[in-house]
């Protein structure tokens, strides 16, 4: 049994999901988002660090993930991210939770099985696979793609760090 939070950052909004994962099933916890005002980005960025740290200590997480950066043709938004990303895994890690990194393609592809997804696409099969029938916030269904994402890749890890043997073969390109 591992609690996992995902966290989907943001400036504006950053979105947070929690999942049980035991074995191969996984089980939904809670999400939400916080929303900061329209304040300065110094506050902004307190104000994430303070609800990470609130959602830690009220869930008791012991694994994190963070979606990374995506790169958009605004260099301006890209920084602001960076900076969202920084303060919610500073949270995490003055909370002692270690923090893994995963690639929005990576994410998509770990739910929806495509690098190409959509958001809609991604919410809706959150949904499916957490049995989830009330709605949800896109930035919340996002944080949940990405502890789902962490949860099979660490399940992925384990199952080969047990594999007896393996073939050279299949490692050949």
């Amino acid at each position: 049994m591992t609690i996992i939070l995902g966290i989907d950052p943001g400036s504006r909004v950053t979105g947070y999901g929690l999942i049980n994962s035991v074995g191969s099933k996984l089980e939904y916890i809670a999400c939400g988002c916080i929303r900061t005002k329209g304040s300065a980005l110094p506050d902004r960025l307190k104000i994430i660090f303070a609800g990470i740290c609130e959602v830690i200590e009220q869930f008791t997480p012991q694994q994190a993930a963070v979606e990374d950066v995506f790169m958009g043709r605004n260099a301006a938004s890209a920084l602001k991210l960076g900076q969202a990303r920084g303060s919610a895994m500073v949270a995490c890690l003055s909370h002692d939770l270690s923090v893994a990194e995963y690639s929005p393609r990576k994410v998509k592809q770990a739910v929806v099985g495509s690098g190409s997804a959509d958001k809609i696409q991604v919410q809706h099969m959150v949904k499916a696979l957490l049995s989830i029938s009330d709605n949800i916030a896109e930035d919340a269904a996002d944080a949940l793609a990405v502890a789902i994402c962490h949860a099979n890749t660490q399940a992925s890890l384990i199952r080969m760090a047990g594999a007896k043997s393996f073939s050279r073969k299949r490692l050949r390109r």
